[in-house]
């Protein structure tokens, strides 16, 4: 039987509005594939604690709707980030990854680029400070909790895995990055992963990934969830 494909948004995001919205759910549907849809805790449908301590295990979320089987699993940003670190902890749950929007970052933290988010969303950002006040926007979408968010980025426990944590995730693995995205490039993870390919996204920044054709194209592909 073919293995469901759990989907996780990006920061700011959900389910609707990240794979839904995009047709990216229908085009798994027309493939025969079974979709499993996440929001991550402060986001869509979720709660939304205002507590930074409430987002220490983004995962728990994920791991409560997952099926004995293995499964396919596709994230953006934070999505991936999330579906990553569970990957590490629990590599049988996974049979194939998509990671999107993530690359370089993932290897090197950036705390300065959370705190400048969080200023921004306080509305404490600098004039010229357009990677935050492009955040901030992102996160007054409706249906979004600033505060919420804010928590979000304040939290713990964001430190870079270890090369036995990266070691632990063998299963085919592709990594897909605009580059145009500040989170890349994607090279370095590809290289910490032991099963893992890139592909980079021609004119693409980050928070067009998800409905960028390429990315959808290649992904498709990967899961082997081209429609018929």
């Amino acid at each position: 039987m073919t293995a469901p494909v759990v989907l996780v948004h990006g920061w700011g995001g959900s389910f609707a509005a990240t794979w839904q919205r995009s047709g990216f759910t229908e085009l798994l549907a027309d493939a025969g594939r079974a979709v499993i849809g996440v929001d991550l805790l402060g986001h869509g449908t979720a709660p939304k604690p205002h507590d930074p301590d409430a987002y220490a295990d983004l995962g728990a979320r994920v791991l409560e709707v997952l099926p004995d089987e293995p499964v396919d699993a596709v994230g953006f940003s934070l999505g991936a980030i999330t579906l990553l670190r569970l990957a590490m902890r629990h590599p049988h749950r996974f049979q194939r990854l998509v990671l999107a929007g993530v690359g370089r970052n993932i290897l090197e933290p950036d705390p300065d680029s959370a705190r400048r988010i969080v200023a921004a969303l306080d509305g404490d950002a600098a004039d010229d400070d357009t990677h935050a006040l492009l955040f901030a926007q992102y996160a007054n979408q409706p249906g979004n909790d600033p505060v919420a968010l804010a928590a979000i980025m304040r939290r713990s426990g964001r430190d870079a895995p270890s090369p036995a944590d990266f070691a632990a995730v063998t299963c085919p693995t592709l990594v897909v990055i605009g580059d145009k995205d500040f989170a890349g490039p994607g090279d370095p993870l590809v290289a910490a992963l032991p099963n893992a390919t890139l592909k980079v996204l021609r004119n693409v920044d980050h928070f067009a990934t998800p409905e960028a054709f390429e990315f959808i194209d290649a992904a498709l592909e990967f899961l082997d969830a081209v429609p018929a």
